[in-house]
């Protein structure tokens, strides 16, 4: 069997590196470009000239955009130059192979939360209709919309990943988002969590190895589709569990109790209150063994004790 090569933008970061984990283990031959996300023009320059040379391979070939910028409170700024540089790099004829190359699918990481967080009707499922409440929710999908054009226009398979909440170890702990190991980080800096939002506010966990493992069986999935297909998945553990619950978690594999105390943030009325998803695309994806949540608790309760 010829093996694959993946181009993995954003390879550093946590999922990214969660999914080059994983394709390297079903063995692809995994690259991950060093790009300069701080400057714009050389950012689009390294991937179009990455995306280009991927597709002039004779390899099979998988592309996986695993970076995006911001999270719920970002403003429209950074948002806009992130859809600049998609403009630029999903440019059909700025990427065209050099000559007529292998078939390619292609991943693109969303973000389930944001997508949904004004709909109606929990558990969400992929024929829900998205109501993004926050800038950050619309350019999630407007960047899906991108990627679609760009597949349609290519030829490529392409697999949009609504991704729920992702905890485990490995994540920045410098981005203040990611519920479980902020929590832990704060205790164990010996300083208060600040809770925003109803205790009760309910959200879903996907231990970070188990997305990394879905994607790339999605992408192995992705390949059995006519060229040009477009699917979007939820990638959940399709179990919701709320703010309560997660502080308990934490409190158990610490074996103390946090300091937890409430605040406003202006974020919070961008926030959804509850949600649960349910995935009916590629329901074969679910059919695995996840990481119980306790566990992906404790564990990354322990890797951030290693890191502080």
């Amino acid at each position: 069997m010829t093996r694959s090569t993946a181009l993995v933008v954003g390879g550093g970061g946590f999922l990214g590196a969660a999914v080059v984990g994983a394709l390297e283990r079903a063995g692809d031959r995994v690259v991950v470009p060093r790009v300069p996300w701080s400057d714009s023009d050389a950012a689009a320059e390294v991937l179009v000239d990455a995306v280009r040379t991927l597709r002039s391979g004779d390899a099979p070939w998988r592309l996986v955009w695993c970076a995006g910028t911001g999270i719920v409170s970002t403003g429209d700024e950074a948002f806009a130059a992130e859809g600049a540089l998609l403009d630029r790099v999903l440019d059909p004829e700025a990427t065209a192979p050099d000559s007529p190359g292998a078939p390619g699918t292609a991943f693109f990481s969303s973000s389930a939360g944001a997508a949904y967080a004004g709909s109606q009707g929990v558990p969400f499922d992929e024929t829900t209709e998205p109501r993004p409440l926050a800038p950050y929710g619309h350019t999630r999908l407007a960047a899906e919309a991108r990627f679609a054009g760009w597949a349609t226009a290519t030829g490529t398979r392409l697999l949009v990943g609504r991704i729920a909440n992702l905890y485990g170890p490995g994540a920045n702990l410098d981005k203040p988002q990611g519920l479980v190991s902020q929590l832990a980080a704060a205790h164990v800096q010996g300083r208060p969590s600040e809770i925003y939002v109803p205790f009760s506010t309910t959200r879903d966990y996907l231990y970070i190895d188990d997305a990394g493992a879905m994607v790339s069986a999605g992408l192995d999935r992705l390949a059995e589709h006519p060229a040009g297909a477009v699917l979007t998945k939820i990638f959940a553990s399709q179990q919701g569990r709320t703010i309560d619950q997660v502080v308990a978690a934490v409190q158990d594999a610490f074996a103390e109790e946090l300091d937890i105390r409430t605040g406003e943030n202006a974020s919070a009325g961008l926030q959804g209150l509850d949600l649960r998803f349910r995935s009916t695309v590629l329901p074969e994806l679910d059919d695995r063994a996840l990481m119980p949540f306790d566990e992906g608790v404790r564990r990354t309760v322990d890797a951030v004790r290693s890191t502080r």
